[in-house]
């Protein structure tokens, strides 16, 4: 009887460790259901045909799409970004580029990036992207923010210029947007429909700004010289632009940038918000 009781213990025993071992290999996550958003899984499927232009910035300077190479000026390196590696700025430090021939020729398009700053930044005046213009102080494009130096609120700005059919070209500011919590990384991200002169902008996902510019249309960038990422192009050395050079209100890109993408087409509500989310989420 007893050798009965012991052989019922011991198999006992045997059991409880192997059910014990079946519990600490299980993993949950692998019976969770992959993340879908609007249809998406990945933020490269998000207008994959119309995607002209990509900076990931996951460890060099190079647009992914055409193959440009980027240059970088002063202290810049590379950190942790909102998926994979980000630029890392600082003062003094910036980045060029040519400008890819896709962009030069664009009419509609979207662009978007990410960006992360702290509040101790929060006096900091940078343009995160700049299209420089040879002929113009302003840049043929311009994303900023312009130092709302609050705890919980800064001022984006976004300036497009358009020579068109204008001898003197046509100024589109889009601006001053008092955004909340800008520290951290957030996303901004613009669309421009040439065949109505409509700019929407986009914060986290969601639209701020929807402004028609009467007689902007067609599109038409001139005096286009080179792309600079994380101050504005009067503040390279030398300047970029056409009799002006550093200002002492400018500043640098003071946290990171990151994933800077160029659509040739307007990317819908739905598109912009399945980017940001997945992106967000690292996908």
């Amino acid at each position: 009887m007893k050798n009965l009781v012991n052989k019922y213990t011991i198999v006992a025993i045997l059991a409880g460790w192997a059910l014990s071992s079946c519990i600490k290999k299980f993993d949950a996550s692998s019976y969770a259901p992959p993340l879908n958003i609007n249809g998406y899984t990945q933020s490269s499927q998000i207008a994959t045909a119309n995607l002209v232009a990509h900076w990931g910035f996951n460890g060099d300077l190079k647009d992914s799409v055409s193959g440009t190479a980027g240059t970088a000026a002063g202290s810049t390196s590379f950190g942790t970004g909102i998926q994979g590696k980000a630029l890392d700025g600082g003062t003094g430090a910036y980045v060029l580029s040519a400008v890819p021939t896709a962009i030069q020729s664009l009419h509609s398009f979207s662009i978007s990036t990410w960006v992360y700053m702290t509040a101790s930044d929060s006096s900091a005046v940078y343009d995160m992207v700049g299209i420089a213009n040879t002929q113009n102080f302003w840049s043929n494009l311009d994303i900023f923010f312009d130092g709302g130096g609050h705890a919980t609120t800064d001022r984006l700005k976004i300036h497009v210029f358009n020579n068109g059919t204008s001898a003197t070209g046509v100024d589109a500011w889009l601006g001053d947007y008092t955004v909340n919590n800008p520290y951290g990384w957030v996303n901004v991200t613009l669309t421009y429909d040439d065949t109505k002169s409509n700019f929407v902008v986009y914060y986290n996902g969601s639209s701020i700004s929807n402004t028609t510019v009467a007689g902007f249309a067609p599109l038409n960038w001139t005096g286009v010289q080179q792309m600079v990422f994380g101050t504005f192009p009067f503040m390279t050395t030398p300047s970029l632009t056409s009799g002006a050079t550093s200002q002492s209100w400018a500043t640098y890109l003071p946290g990171a940038l990151d994933e800077v993408r160029v659509y040739n087409r307007v990317l819908t509500s739905t598109e912009v918000a399945s980017l940001v989310a997945l992106q967000h989420r690292g996908k």
